[in-house]
């Protein structure tokens, strides 16, 4: 019995769309972190090994022995792409968030003007101002 209430509520997940959403965010997130990649590689790291004096930073590494070595080049360059990645993915959040804040705020409406006064009170007040005038 459990089976057909997983099985049901897969159907309806997958069917609200909300499965085909997450399929092309992991397709899209693919492509981004391999054009992030391929900018580290390619363009940043060069131009940081430059500035630090000529080191290339996807040849360093330390030869523990004949059958170890620890590329931590490869490593840094690792590490600038995650950097590099969770920044614009905070960006796009916090853009996609300000834009959220700014659809939700309602115009702020003028201040409605007071009702009309009933008749009756307007006409006792000019009886009021005429018997002030008298005096």
């Amino acid at each position: 019995m459990a089976k057909c209430s997983l099985w049901a509520d897969f159907k309806a997940f997958a069917i609200k769309g909300n499965f085909l959403d997450m399929a092309v965010g992991v397709v899209v997130g693919g492509a981004f972190g391999k054009i992030i990649s391929s900018l580290v590689d390619n363009i940043i790291m060069p131009l940081v090994g430059v500035l630090v004096g000529g080191i290339n930073f996807s040849e360093l590494a330390w030869k523990v022995n004949d059958n170890l070595t620890l590329n931590y080049g490869a490593f840094i360059q690792s590490l600038v792409d995650f950097f590099i990645i969770a920044l614009c993915i905070f960006l796009v959040i916090r853009l996609i968030q300000k834009a959220g804040e700014k659809l939700s705020k309602k115009p702020e409406e003028a201040p409605a003007a007071p009702p009309a006064k009933p008749d009756d009170v307007v006409l006792l007040e000019e009886i009021r101002d005429l018997l002030k005038n008298q005096k």
